[in-house]
């Protein structure tokens, strides 16, 4: 029987739940076993799980049901659970080193208790400092173990779930277990029936666990009917405590407790959007009903509140919060666009009713008509032609934009009208730091690529990267207005939800910029390399770095290009497509070097070309939909890694052969390395885990959910990958 058992659920929380598991794996005390409750639906974490399970046994899988929620899912952990100790960890926290030795130690001193309540840190993902709320509320407490009649205000105490050790036969011993009610607000529930029952307690003045605060808060706090299940729980917990025959004082810190949870969801309006005074005369019953003997309630204001609720007056409550809070206006201290008068026509526009059949396209911070927002547009124009689009670009691309897509430039007064009243926003970046998430309005957020670099929140401990990236939090205020999120793989799913912290829903769908990949035919191919001045005949390698956080300006990374296709082969002719930012570059195509980097469409560019050559950038996870070689120029990969941060080692699970020096790259060429079985095997693997979810029907995909809501159950299915056919290459990939 091991010491403790730690219980995770892992619900919406799978690009975390590794970092939960691993704090627990790394624990210095080994005496333990963790049990992961993944989604039966959720295969990322049952992937994560299942990892961990296979390099450790004392890792056990259980499965419960999304219906089950939380209180399931712990529920389930529980009966699954051997431990004498039982812990619980939500997938998205961690347990701090030493945090079990800790524990163990302190459960030798006291002897065996009920409940053991220790410190927790509640660290934000975003700017800010951590808090302990807990320090506290536990100084108080007696220094070893107690009968809880010691310590009345640890039964009120709100302290959730995973701030305690529970004794496992305390919990399941009984005829009458101790278990996570169904519902909202289970945590309320179960923390209220537990100090209620427990007979022997302790506390350590130590942080345990650190636990991850979501910018936009919890989750329980946003507006809906469930605020109404508060009151349920605070039922059953008063209830149990009038059962239990628990003294006037404990009965009364936890009336007072549960009393001032109900007020402040009263006070709120916004938390509740409707029947808000059936909720407060349900209150007040339960206050009238389950008021202890002798109970005097605080002063002040908050004493006022106690007695209106008391007698159920909703309107003299209603008029008290009113009052006490600082009027503001309909047009409040909103993030607006610079210009006074600018500000006044988008504040006029946001007045006007929204416009359910305008959606608003931009891609690259309005650099053209590029990538998963072009694709998009193209299918919404086939699928769903009663959807007026309009890009969004920057003066200096608007002659680059294809003949009939509509467009408006950057900054000007047509461009703040329809952001203003566009229903459908798709980007794969971020709209500007003024525009309004207005209700109705649905965000769609494509990305640009596969992330092998950190993204999002995660660059916050690359001092380089953070730097240039501003602040984390006004990001996260343009993430909030993300609905939904695309992803062509699990592995961006997890990523994804890690770096971008949000409430919107993921769509598995695939990447729409590639669906041409799997549309394209011969003669699409034979045409693209024609338009970009590929000679008939020649092997065309498409180089491709990425950006260097740590470098400024276009670096070919050492490469001498002219030297290289010489090394290489007569036949070879180098597509040089730099990174984006420096698309403005000036440079010219020379000799066997055609500069490509200006070319609107980075698709085309892979068409056309026979291999890739990058290092770091997730055009390589695109590029592999072909199922062309790929080799990694990897010169400076420790640099890299050290400097702006990596979500894997790229050198352990490569697509195709690694070279370190201009040489290597050569000679994988020239001997046909590049394009042998061992490259192939390589690239087969990096397939089947970055390629998951991109078949060529991903903008049909996003076009029927979001711009014509069909369910999901009624999408096309993704493909499996081996009855996928790519595009075909141009040229033979291997010479003698």
């Amino acid at each position: 029987m091991p010491r403790f058992s730690i219980i995770v659920p892992s619900h919406g929380v799978a690009g975390r739940l590794a970092q939960a598991l691993d704090s627990v794996l790394a624990q210095s005390f080994g005496d333990f076993e963790v049990i992961p409750v993944c989604d039966a639906p959720d295969p990322a974490a049952a992937e994560v799980a299942a990892a961990r399970a296979g390099r450790d046994s004392r890792v056990a899988p259980v499965h419960s049901p999304p219906s089950a929620g939380l209180a399931g899912a712990r529920n389930t952990g529980v009966r699954a659970a051997t431990g004498t100790y039982l812990l619980f960890l939500d997938g998205d926290d961690t347990l701090v080193p030493g945090a079990l030795a800790a524990l163990d130690g302190r459960l030798a001193g006291t002897g065996d208790v009920d409940v053991l309540y220790f410190e927790h840190e509640r660290v934000p993902w975003w700017e800010g400092e951590p808090a302990n709320p807990a320090a506290t509320l536990l100084a108080g407490a007696p220094g070893g173990a107690f009968a809880p009649d010691r310590a009345p205000h640890l039964t009120g105490v709100r302290l959730p779930a995973w701030s305690a050790a529970y004794r496992r036969a305390f919990l399941t011993g009984s005829e009458r277990p101790l278990v996570f009610p169904d519902g909202h607000f289970t945590d309320i529930g179960f923390g209220g029936t537990v100090a209620a029952a427990a007979e022997r307690m302790a506390v350590l003045r130590q942080v345990v666990v650190r636990h991850l605060v979501r910018r936009q808060g919890n989750r329980l706090n946003l507006p809906g009917a469930h605020h109404a299940e508060l009151l349920d729980q605070a039922e059953l917990v008063l209830t149990r405590a009038a059962e239990l025959g628990l003294s006037e004082e404990r009965r009364g810190a936890l009336f007072e407790h549960l009393m001032a949870a109900a007020l402040k969801t009263a006070a709120h309006p916004r938390k509740l959007p409707s029947g808000r005074r059936a909720f407060f005369r349900r209150a007040g019953l339960l206050y009238r009903r389950h008021r202890p003997a002798g109970y005097r309630p605080p002063g002040g204001s908050l004493g006022v509140q106690h007695r209106l609720l008391e007698r159920g007056a909703y309107a003299a409550f209603r008029a008290l919060r009113g009052g006490n809070r600082v009027a503001t206006g309909a047009l409040h201290a909103l993030p607006v666009p610079r210009g006074l008068r600018t500000r006044l026509l988008y504040r006029w526009h946001l007045r006007r009713p929204l416009d359910p059949n305008l959606a608003v396209y931009c891609a690259y911070w309005g650099r053209g008509y590029a990538c998963n927002p072009a694709a998009i547009h193209a299918k919404a124009r086939e699928l769903a032609p009663h959807i007026r689009s309009v890009f969004l670009v920057e003066a200096d691309q608007v002659r680059s934009m294809p003949q009939g897509v509509d467009h408006a430039v950057i900054g000007s007064r047509r461009y703040w009208e329809v952001l203003a009243r566009a229903k459908y926003l798709v980007n794969n970046a971020n709209f500007a730091e003024g525009v309004v998430k207005r209700p109705g309005s649905v965000h769609v957020q494509t990305q640009h690529g596969t992330p092998l670099k950190t993204m999002g929140v995660d660059q916050s401990t690359y001092p380089v990267v953070a730097a240039a990236t501003g602040s984390f939090a006004k990001l996260l205020g343009r993430v909030d207005r993300w609905d939904y999120n695309l992803s062509s793989n699990r592995h961006s799913t997890q990523m994804w939800e890690r770096a971008f912290p949000g409430s919107y829903e993921h769509l598995e769908y695939g990447y729409p910029r590639n669906d041409v990949y799997y549309r394209a035919t011969a003669e699409d191919v034979a045409r693209v390399r024609r338009e970009l001045g590929v000679p008939e005949g020649r092997t065309a390698v498409l180089y491709a770095p990425t950006h260097r956080d740590y470098a400024t300006g276009f670096d070919a990374g050492g490469l001498d290009l002219e030297a290289f296709c010489a090394a290489a082969g007569e036949d070879v002719v180098v597509l040089l497509r730099a990174h984006y930012f420096y698309d403005r570059g000036g440079r010219r195509s020379s000799g066997r070097i055609i500069d490509v980097t200006g070319h609107r469409s980075s698709e085309d560019v892979c068409l056309a070309a026979d291999a890739l050559v990058t290092d770091y950038s997730s055009i390589m996870f695109d590029y592999a939909n072909l199922d062309r070689p790929i080799v990694v120029y990897a010169d400076d990969w420790d640099v890299y890694r050290e400097t702006r941060g990596v979500y894997f080692d790229l050198m352990a699970a490569p697509p195709g052969p690694v070279a370190r020096t201009p040489g290597e790259l050569a000679r994988v060429f020239r001997d046909g390395t590049y394009a042998g079985p061992e490259s192939a095997a390589r690239r087969a693997a990096f397939r089947e885990r970055f390629c998951e979810f991109d078949d060529g029907r991903a903008a049909e995909r996003v076009v029927r959910r979001v711009l014509l809501g069909e369910p999901p159950q009624a999408l096309p299915p993704v493909t499996p990958l081996a009855e996928r056919v790519p595009a075909p290459a141009a040229a033979p990939l291997v010479r003698s």
